[in-house]
């Protein structure tokens, strides 16, 4: 069993081969929370492109807040975003935000990230302890 009390990052690569088959379908042009981004930048208080590759943190706050800004960006503007999350379905966030107005889409299998683990090792092959999903708002 995995321990849940170890210091996770939230700084994982997408997948090239996800983020390739995904742009070449969406044509993105802004991504708000970019991979070792500048501590300065804060992807949710500023204005979004019109098509938007999102991998948020996945630590449960960061995680809703860029959900709940991507469903902002989609109502009030017409923005397109496409999240890759872990899938999640029994939370308040997915009953109220993603599951009426998203479309969904359920990976065939776990997906290996990129980044530097608990040990502080770069690893390519980490697999969160949950599937993954693409939503998208558009």
């Amino acid at each position: 069993m995995k321990n849940r009390n170890i210091k996770h990052s939230d700084n994982w690569a997408t997948p090239k081969w996800l983020y390739d088959e995904l742009n070449k379908e969406f044509n993105f042009d802004f991504d708000p929370c970019p991979l070792n981004h500048n501590m300065i930048w804060d992807g949710l208080n500023v204005d979004w492109g019109s098509c938007n590759f999102v991998n948020p943190p996945y630590s449960r706050k960061l995680k809703e807040a860029f959900i709940k800004k991507a469903y902002y960006e989609w109502c009030y503007f017409g923005r397109t975003s496409v999240l890759l999350l872990p899938v999640s379905t029994s939370t308040i966030v997915f009953h109220e935000y993603i599951y009426p107005f998203a479309e969904i889409r359920l990976l065939k299998k776990r997906i290996a990230f990129e980044g530097y683990n608990s040990k502080g090792e770069f690893v390519s092959d980490k697999k969160p302890m949950h599937d993954s999903m693409i939503i998208i708002f558009r």
